[in-house]
């Protein structure tokens, strides 16, 4: 079956990954209403239309506090990647550094700091820390993430507790084995862009992470403010179907269709986008 769209590498995820694998990348807590309305809010967004713009020279590079990648949509820290793929985080850094993109490596990797640094030692890293109550933990974590050359730290404050994943408990979730918490031994919504961008009014960069399935969204939450958007369950549907090939596959159609829907919209230059571009529908 030729891969068209993201949600052709779910419905293959889905249909061949171990089902209490698939359960816990497409779980949220409690009744998913987050997760759901994730991928809905953009369906509320339209875009103006805008005609005659000389759209023949296309730049879709943006930088991320002052490193250039190839276009606006990073890859999310998400946990457990050898679930979906042998190689884990390791096949993801590699593919983020031949896409030129960042990758924001999970506290929960089933691969270590240094296997992930070493194995796509020019790409562009950050490290997403959850903090723990033992500081010391947290703190030694940072401390090699800096010293393996991660040049960006990306804290989780909204997790004091963890939500009640349904399926999760259903099946007894836990990681087999051979697996381990490697860095451990020894949603934010579209709707809320808006709000967030306004307060920072431009002193910050404001990157979005949450719901994006197509290059249109991409355009919505750049049009809305956001610098950048990462991708979290997208990444583990390309990692289940062909390992790297699979998510450079994901990339490079979220890549074009960013690229046509620019077009589309008569932005010629990553620099052109903004709030004119779009509409909220009243529905």
């Amino acid at each position: 079956m030729a891969m068209v769209c993201l949600s052709d590498f779910e419905a293959y995820a889905k249909k061949y990954l171990p089902k209490i694998a698939w359960d816990f990348f497409a779980a949220g807590a409690d009744d998913c209403s987050t997760r759901d309305e994730n991928i809905l809010a953009y369906k509320r967004i339209r875009f103006r239309p805008r005609m005659l713009r000389d759209v023949s020279m296309m730049d879709i590079r943006t930088k991320l506090l002052g490193t250039e990648i190839s276009f606006p949509v990073g890859i999310a820290p998400t946990g457990f990647h050898q679930l979906a793929w042998p190689d884990g985080e390791k096949s993801t850094a590699r593919v983020a550094e031949a896409m030129n993109t960042c990758y924001i490596v999970s506290t929960y990797s089933t691969c270590t700091l240094e296997e992930i640094s070493a194995a796509a030692p020019g790409g562009l890293r950050w490290f997403q820390l959850y903090i723990h109550r033992n500081r010391a933990v947290s703190q030694q974590l940072v401390q090699r993430a800096e010293a393996l050359g991660f040049q960006g730290l990306v804290l989780t404050a909204d997790l004091p507790y963890t939500g009640k994943r349904r399926d999760d408990v259903r099946n007894g979730f836990r990681l087999p084995p051979h697996m381990k918490l490697k860095n451990l031994e020894g949603a934010f919504e579209i709707d809320a862009l808006v709000e967030v961008a306004e307060a920072v009014q431009g002193r910050v960069e404001v990157y979005l992470d949450g719901g994006i399935r197509k290059g249109s969204d991409v355009l919505k939450a750049l049009a809305l403010g956001a610098k950048c958007v990462f991708i979290g369950r997208p990444a583990l549907w390309g990692l289940a179907y062909k390992g790297e090939e699979g998510l450079q596959d994901v990339l490079r159609i979220l890549q074009d269709e960013f690229r046509l829907s620019m077009a589309l919209a008569g932005c010629a230059s990553v620099s052109e986008i903004g709030r004119h571009l779009v509409q909220f529908s009243k529905l």
